[in-house]
């Protein structure tokens, strides 16, 4: 019904910059909103940043200052912006978001496959 296809993660080293990509397509009325979370060796799933319909924003402690998330609506695509990256970013990273589709009309959560984000030190 809905797909999310992520981009830009990579090598970067301690100090670089990624910019990471979403883009949902399918079976959209609106998207409620969008997000990213990130998942560690060894950790739990973690909300990393995520931006509602009306662009009200939220992050993770660890990143406030570092990250930025936006949204181009009339592309139905997130980015995650993030700068002065750490060894501690690394993570395999996944887009989120909420969908209304139509016929029926019924909410959804999708999942991004996720982009391997590596920062060396």
């Amino acid at each position: 019904q809905v797909q999310l296809v992520e981009s830009g993660g990579g090598l970067v080293q301690a100090g670089g910059s990624l910019r990471l990509s979403c883009a949902a397509s399918g079976n959209i009325v609106s998207i409620t909103s969008m997000g990213w979370y990130r998942q560690a060796p060894g950790k739990q799933r973690e909300l990393v940043a995520d931006i509602t319909n009306n662009n009200s924003t939220n992050y993770v402690e660890s990143v406030k200052g570092r990250f930025t998330i936006s949204r181009d609506n009339a592309k139905n695509t997130v980015y995650l912006q993030m700068n002065s990256l750490k060894p501690e970013d690394t993570a395999d990273y996944y887009c989120n978001a909420v969908v209304w589709s139509r016929s029926p009309y019924f909410r959804g959560t999708y999942w991004g496959q996720g982009t391997p984000v590596t920062v060396s030190s």
